[in-house]
């Protein structure tokens, strides 16, 4: 029974990336933008907040250890690997991108974790059949093992809803995924293209009744098990007020997808493109609202730091370039 583990673990975490079902526990949905950098973002006195959006916090310590020649060139590699279209020219879409990338790294090494075990041929891409082999390969092959009514029916819903993201995520339309692809079907929440499904999964697991929408009494059931009888928590009779002045936008009773969405994927501030803006703002000498690698170059200590611009840190452990 080793490879159900497995299996049935593997499926779990990445069919209900965000969510279990009937927690004992208060449960966030809510998809927040997360911050560049805990340092402050203060002009003409540091530019640790800029170093740490620009690179990610543990990769601008290792800058802060390197001296000004090797900081600059190793930005200028950097600088490089931003400019996607190779025109020379970094605009703020790239640089943003650049920073969201950044900031997304612990998923990219998540999936670089788990790519073998799905890259069952070794061809740089996970196909659709491969990864239903890795994950359901044994539940498929022995169904008998699976009488528990509960296991059978975890299996096949699991299976269909993960062929349903996996093909959404699947932009090119060829049923197998390149390592972007696979990223967005593990984490469809940090991508764009992905969201709608973030939404309807995320209804599917509370709409316990299959009308299609959430009432109240799942809103609440999601993040709290009534099991005892007992009064409802402080917190519980909070979000029941929450559920009907903020997330019941339309005041019908019950939350339909526009409104699961307003809910789990509040429009944040706009972290990355806000910092964009102002690394551009402050390099760009000719003022064309685009950068090129001599001026990112010229005003590379905004970007990245070395052992002249180090803040006191002890900082020792080495990291890979990005």
């Amino acid at each position: 029974m080793a490879g159900f583990s497995f299996s049935f673990v593997c499926a779990v975490l990445l069919c209900a990336a965000v969510a279990q079902t009937k927690p004992t526990l208060r449960k966030e949905r809510v998809h927040h933008e997360p911050e560049l950098s805990r340092q402050a973002h203060e002009d003409n006195k540091s530019f640790q907040y800029d170093h740490e959006a620009f690179l990610g916090k543990e990769e601008a310590k290792t800058f802060d250890q390197l001296t000004p020649e090797e900081s600059k060139d190793r930005l200028g590699k950097i600088v490089d690997r931003i400019d996607s279209d190779a025109d020379g020219y970094i605009t703020t879409a790239e640089l943003k991108a650049w920073i969201k990338r950044v900031q997304k790294r612990y998923v990219y090494e998540n999936v670089a974790k788990v790519w073998t075990d799905y890259d069952l041929n070794k061809d740089n891409k996970i196909s659709w059949d491969e990864y239903k082999q890795a994950t359901y390969g044994y539940y498929l092959a022995n169904p008998e093992e699976f009488e528990d009514a509960t296991d059978q029916f975890s299996f096949r819903k699991m299976l269909p809803r993960d062929e349903r993201r996996f093909k959404a995520a699947d932009l090119n339309g060829d049923l197998a995924a390149d390592r972007e692809e696979f990223t967005a079907f593990l984490h469809p929440e940090e991508f764009e293209h992905m969201k709608d499904i973030v939404v309807l999964e995320t209804l599917e697991d509370i709409d316990r009744n299959g009308d299609g929408h959430v009432d109240e009494d799942e809103y609440i059931a999601d993040m709290f098990a009534h099991e005892d009888g007992g009064p409802e928590p402080e917190w519980v009779k909070t979000e029941r007020e929450q559920f009907s002045d903020f997330r019941d936008l339309n005041k019908d009773g019950k939350m339909d997808q526009d409104e699961i969405r307003h809910w789990i994927m509040p429009q944040d501030y706009d972290h990355a493109q806000a910092e964009a803006r102002h690394l551009v703002y402050e390099s760009d000498q000719d003022k064309d609202q685009m950068l090129t690698k001599e001026e990112i170059l010229e005003n590379w200590n905004m970007f990245v730091g070395s052992q002249a611009t180090n803040y006191g840190e002890d900082l020792t452990r080495n990291h890979d370039e990005l």
